[in-house]
């Protein structure tokens, strides 16, 4: 794990970003803090940040060029089946000089060119630059575990594993208005969109090859192999179902116990990573296990029940217990990280569950990508409801006109149901591609708009994120199933919002995170099943809480599912209301800054400190986030 940034110039003005190179690596030292290297050659330039994790010599350090010269290479991820790979090489003659899937992937491309992506098992950003002809081939992973940012002018071609990569190499910094919109209505923003103009996050599943005279071939590689007319063949029994997937996950689980430095796993009391941890613990005795209790917060502490699968399988499990005044102390170090705006405010707690995990562990197990892949959000539950009607689903939509009028707010147990009531009848409402934009976002387009000035709003447009939004949703169809709706959290939710929380705090805190969920082959599976096996009335995620029942306590199952909140409402009316009153959401400062609207931003102000906020605080924290990075980086 570690990060890269580069440069391929088309001319002489071009050549003149290379004197960024240096500036760029040191950008992005937390990624790689065990060493660092640059390689330049004419018109290209490349730069690598270390974070150790396998051949711990200087025989792994980066840029890493073949023997004949011809071939340099920066790589950031792993690839768990390099091992076997490398012996097949072997077998043809092929030696290697270190321990490294580095080496491998390189003498991969150079035995079979692009198409070796599709032999590897893992997750990366990489680069490879061939000195004799002249090109450069970027890739990334399928799932986009591992980011990729790109950005590309008439002089030049430059990629990093980070936005502030980027802008040391001199990005120009110029504000896409109709990724704001986005923004303020998600809380992140979805590939291959990005907040500047012109930088580009490379798909998953996707290369690119570049040539000298600025030609770029963009290629998808790899695709979630989806057919609902396949699914709808599968013969195999639900019992051989679950014997499948125990197999495919016990062996994407082995597969990610490779490492030279020492591994643990995140367990945090959920089904999901539960399972990473049962399945390690029978490779790994006395496996390290991590999770983060909430003093402050009793609802949302799951310490109990990672305890129990701990002593289930005797690891040797670490709590850290925080209490808000925790939280917030790294409020601070979080906003200062991101390098474009992201309102997750759940990745304060991954940020501080990195820090700790990293001072006794360089890598960890989590079991992010099972809710997206096997139904394990309410909002598939919602789904499904949807479309399997009767009477409750009809009731709650007969009693709309109640749910617009009771008070709202995460912050009561009567207040949320009203709210998720109020979304559902929504919902039912709707078509498939409306209903999913609303129940992922936290504000409507026209509430997003309200927010921008009326200069700002003439620039978001209404075409261009249109024609985003409608890429983004372009595998659900009215006469589709839930899969389709799994597939889009796949293509959208997870990379730009799940993956990219996780890589962001984790390498923040120089900590490799590995998702045994999302191996491909399990993936494939996953996609292979009909609904019916992944959820039902009665239960979310079946597959994965019926198959692993022998794995873990009953308690478990006894539970509701619960998600982390921060205590932002708590924060906004004490601790952070100067930051809003009198700083990043004042009159004087938005009417300066000229891209909100003085009078949407104080009737938002209003509302969170009226007696019936709603969701308002998670659209405040988007604001603040957006406000503080804009300070960083355009002010």
């Amino acid at each position: 794990m570690c990060g890269i940034t580069g440069l391929f110039a088309f001319s002489d003005s071009g050549r003149s970003s290379l004197t960024g190179l240096q500036a760029s690596t040191d950008a992005i030292v937390s990624r790689g803090p065990d060493s660092q290297g640059h390689f330049v050659y004419d018109c290209v330039g490349l730069g690598f940040r270390r974070l150790a994790i396998l051949d711990l010599s200087a025989d792994g350090n980066q840029p890493m060029t073949d023997e004949s010269g011809r071939y340099t290479i920066v790589f950031n991820g792993e690839i768990f089946n390099f091992r076997e790979l490398r012996a097949k090489l072997q077998k043809k003659g092929y030696t290697f000089r270190s321990h490294t899937d580095t080496e491998v992937i390189l003498k991969l491309y150079i035995t079979e060119g692009r198409g070796f992506l599709k032999k590897l098992n893992g997750f990366f950003g990489l680069a490879i630059y061939d000195k004799e002809e002249n090109t450069l081939f970027v890739a990334r992973d399928r799932m986009g575990v591992k980011p990729m940012l790109v950005y590309r002018d008439e002089d030049r071609l430059m990629f990093a594993s980070e936005m502030k990569s980027l802008l040391a190499l001199g990005v120009p910094r110029k504000l896409d208005y109709a990724s704001l919109s986005h923004y303020l209505q998600l809380n992140y923003i979805p590939g291959p969109a990005t907040i500047f103009k012109g930088v580009k996050k490379l798909l998953p599943g996707h290369y690119l090859f570049v040539r000298a005279d600025g030609k770029v071939v963009k290629k998808r590689w790899y695709k979630i192999p989806y057919d609902p007319k396949k699914v709808a063949k599968n013969k195999t029994t639900y019992e051989q179902q679950k014997a499948q997937l125990v197999d495919l996950m016990d062996a994407s689980v082995a597969r990610r116990l490779v490492a030279d430095v020492p591994l643990g796993s995140f367990l945090s009391g959920g089904i999901d990573s539960s399972v990473i941890t049962a399945l390690a613990a029978r490779h790994t005795p006395h496996l390290n296990t991590f999770s983060i209790g909430f003093k402050d917060e009793p609802f949302f502490d799951e310490t109990k029940y990672a305890n129990l699968v701990a002593k289930m399988h005797k690891t040797n499990h670490t709590v850290f217990s925080l209490t808000n005044n925790d939280l917030y102390d790294h409020l601070f170090d979080v906003l200062d990280y991101f390098d474009e705006p992201f309102a997750d405010s759940s990745a304060l707690a991954v940020y501080i569950l990195s820090k700790h995990t990293r001072q006794k562990v360089t890598v960890a197990l989590s079991g992010d990508g099972a809710d997206e892949l096997f139904a394990g959000y309410n909002k598939h539950m919602g789904e499904w409801q949807v479309r399997n009607g009767g009477p409750k689903a009809e009731l709650v939509t007969g009693l709309n006109i109640l749910w617009d009028v009771l008070p709202k707010s995460r912050n009561s147990f009567f207040g949320n149901k009203v709210r998720q009531l109020q979304r559902f009848s929504r919902g039912m409402l709707s078509g498939p591609k409306d209903r999913y934009w609303d129940w992922a976002s936290l504000a409507s387009d026209k509430d997003a708009r309200s927010l921008l000035s009326p200069n700002a709003r003439q620039k978001a447009g209404r075409k261009i994120a249109d024609k985003r939004r409608k890429d983004l949703l372009e595998n659900l169809h009215a006469d589709g199933d839930l899969n389709e709706v799994l597939l889009t959290d796949m293509n959208m939710v997870l990379p730009y919002d799940m993956l990219a929380k996780v890589d962001l705090m984790s390498m923040a805190n120089s900590l490799e995170v590995r998702t045994p969920f999302l191996d491909y082959e399990v993936v494939n599976f996953a996609f292979s099943l009909p609904v019916e096996s992944k959820i039902d009335a009665k239960m979310k995620k079946k597959i994965v809480q019926d198959a692993f029942r022998p794995l873990l306590p009953e308690e478990l199952y006894k539970r509701p599912k619960h998600g982390f909140e921060v205590p932002l409402l708590k924060w906004f009316r004490n601790e952070l209301r100067p930051l809003i009153t009198d700083d990043l959401l004042s009159d004087d400062f938005i009417e300066a800054q000229g891209i909100f609207s003085v009078d949407g931003i104080r009737a938002l102000k209003q509302q969170l400190f009226s007696s019936n906020p709603g969701d308002v605080h998670a659209r405040i924290w988007a604001l603040i986030v957006f406000q503080h990075w804009w300070k960083r980086h355009m002010a």
